[in-house]
């Protein structure tokens, strides 16, 4: 069985926290659609969900993709009650979102360098390019990735066009990220290996996927720490 080659990592709450400012937009959401319909009644946030995954194959991942179906799920709840101005207050959310810090995960600087010593390492994330690359550029880790994938679904379709063009088997490949969907999933049923590092917060949608527990060619880890180490392992593994 060959040795493992190349290393994936994913950006998004993996690299640098993510989610929890989706998680304070949804908030500031429901606040803003609380003043015209009962919250405990509604669903609003399993609403705002149905409506982000009936957008995603329009608008696709991302803040902008998120802002445009809280409008429209807005309009929805309040059965077209909304006002313009708290639509603006939707609009501003999505704004704010967009602009807010790159803080790092602890560790990550520190395990990404070490990888890279031994390993060629590439950054594969989603969603909305123009966010994605002001992310990437904010993070200032840039400089420990040689080439960088920003790419609107993460599937085992993408992940083979991009060993395609490494020239490399996907038994020589190996993924780093927080999603088991994304990042581990569709890496595991082209025949790679994968690093499952846990984020706090995870988008429902990112958790559904069809992966069993206990696979050999996937290992959990607590955090960044602890990455360098079980690389080792598995590149152990799989040569």
């Amino acid at each position: 069985m060959p040795e493992i080659r190349l290393i994936g990592f994913d950006g998004d709450d993996t690299l640098w926290r993510s989610e929890d400012y989706f998680r304070a937009a949804e908030a500031e959401f429901e606040t803003i659609v609380g003043a015209y319909i009962d919250l405990s009644d509604a669903d609003t946030l399993r609403h705002l969900l149905a409506v982000e995954r009936r957008n995603l194959h329009v608008f696709g991942y991302g803040v902008k993709g998120m802002t445009l179906s809280m409008i429209e799920a807005a309009i929805e709840l309040t059965h077209q009650r909304i006002s313009a101005s708290d639509l603006q207050r939707v609009i501003d959310i999505g704004r704010a979102t967009l602009q807010h810090p790159v803080e790092l995960l602890d560790g990550v600087r520190e395990a990404v360098t070490c990888i890279s010593q031994d390993y060629p390492v590439v950054l594969i994330t989603k969603g909305d390019l123009f966010h994605q690359e002001s992310k990437i550029a904010r993070s200032g880790l840039s400089d420990l990735f040689p080439r960088i994938e920003i790419v609107s679904e993460k599937d085992s379709q993408t992940y083979a066009r991009v060993l395609r063009e490494f020239d490399l088997p996907a038994s020589q490949f190996l993924m780093i990220g927080n999603s088991p969907r994304s990042d581990i999933a569709p890496v595991i049923a082209l025949g790679g290996w994968g690093i499952h590092v846990p984020y706090a917060l995870t988008w429902v949608h990112e958790t559904e996927h069809d992966l069993p527990d206990g696979h050999p060619q996937v290992r959990t880890v607590r955090d960044a720490w602890q990455l360098p180490d079980a690389v080792r392992a598995m590149a152990a593994a799989s040569g």
